[in-house]
């Protein structure tokens, strides 16, 4: 197997390592601890070609690739996991529009997108009461003319509020089985009868809005309805597939920023006249947690090389979601432990990467879920 890069990877890398370094990283503790939604910088991201990584060159898009776009979602995720969710969900809804719209969709909203002329696009699915159990969404579209009128409350939205654009899922045939009577559109913000709630007080990722949409009498052209109706959960979950390499992008680079924090103090502590580096416990921790990143690292490329490939991912990029995020966790819980007490304190950086950490064993598909994705794959090949 060759698992060099080629030359547009590494630039779609290093652009976006770079950008983490110089940008994302210096101010990811304050907009952190304000819970400040960095749109300067989500702009600036933007105008650099990453909100449309995987995206035709004719859409305004980089056309690179989903490696090259694991590779950017986890430098970024280094420098700022919140800014790093935000990015991967941008990606994500342009990817579905690619995938499903029409050239008139295509041309209105992709070039917005990849031009960074929205701070960022949002992704609606789940709501309060269907989560896991995303077919079972009782937000309604009702066909009236040229337009739908939709009714209801979507919940856990990234960027609510800050997003130009909402791909939001909605039933329109009551009557149809739950996952055939579900549709999409794409929804501007601003449009009369879509609210954003209070951002969600949350434990980590503070800098990235988490919001409930209610809709009430909200009317949108048919035109942005996203492909025929009643597809909008095979939408979803297409959509989803692609984003668990995204959210597995993310959990490498938290991880491997919480790594690195932790083996840069362990050679700089001193107790018993050494370095915390010299001890067996320290140094097996540290092993430990790189191998456990390099296997994460290697699942997640898997995934996205089989997307390039246009071959068949679902398992695969269920395999990269549980194994990167659970052991994302286990690393940074290992950086806090290297640290001690200071490891505790905000006063160094792996007590967030914990925080952020932790959520990517939860959104798009949980850690049981994609348990269930994996045995339900495996089972049908039979």
């Amino acid at each position: 197997m060759d698992f060099a890069l080629n030359d547009i990877q590494e630039a779609i890398r290093d652009v976006a390592r770079r950008a983490s370094q110089k940008l994302l990283a210096l101010n990811a503790a304050a907009y952190d601890e304000g819970a400040i939604f960095p749109e300067e910088n989500l702009k600036a991201l933007g105008e650099m070609g990453l909100f449309g990584v995987n995206i035709p060159e004719r859409w305004g898009g980089a056309e690179a690739g989903a490696v090259s776009y694991a590779l950017a979602i986890r430098e970024l995720a280094a420098g700022c996991a919140a800014t790093a969710v935000t990015v991967a969900v941008t990606n994500m809804v342009a990817e579905a529009i690619n995938t499903f719209g029409d050239e008139v969709q295509k041309a209105r909203y992709l070039t917005q997108i990849t031009a960074g002329a929205y701070p960022a696009a949002s992704f609606s699915l789940s709501e309060p009461g269907s989560g896991s159990d995303a077919a079972s969404l009782r937000a309604t579209a009702v066909r009236e003319g040229d337009e739908y009128v939709l009714n209801g409350t979507k919940a856990w939205v990234t960027s609510g509020g800050h997003a130009g654009l909402y791909l939001v899922m909605a039933r329109t045939d009551p009557d149809a089985p739950p996952a055939k009577g579900i549709s999409a559109f794409l929804v501007e913000a601003g449009t009369p009868g879509m609210t954003a709630s209070k951002p969600e007080k949350k434990l980590g990722l503070r800098a990235s809005t988490t919001t409930e949409l209610v809709f009430e009498g909200c009317r949108v052209p048919a035109e942005n309805r996203l492909g025929p109706e009643g597809i909008g959960f095979q939408i979803a979950m297409t959509a989803l597939d692609g984003g668990r390499i995204g959210v597995s992008a993310q959990a490498c680079g938290i991880a491997t920023a919480a790594h690195e924090a932790a083996t840069r103090y362990a050679t700089e502590r001193a107790q018993f006249g050494r370095p915390i580096g010299d001890f067996q416990a320290i140094q097996w921790m540290i092993a430990d947690s790189a191998t456990q990143l390099e296997a994460a690292w290697l699942l997640c490329l898997r995934a996205a090389s089989l997307k390039d490939a246009k071959v068949r991912f679902t398992r695969e990029a269920a395999m990269s979601k549980v194994f990167c995020t659970e052991a994302a966790n286990e690393i940074c819980h290992r950086a806090v432990q290297i640290l001690g007490g200071y490891g505790y304190t905000r006063e160094y950086p792996v007590e967030r990467h914990l925080r952020d950490a932790r959520v990517t064993r939860i959104y798009e598909g949980t850690s049981e879920v994609q348990r269930v994705v994996i045995a339900r794959e495996i089972l049908k090949s039979l």
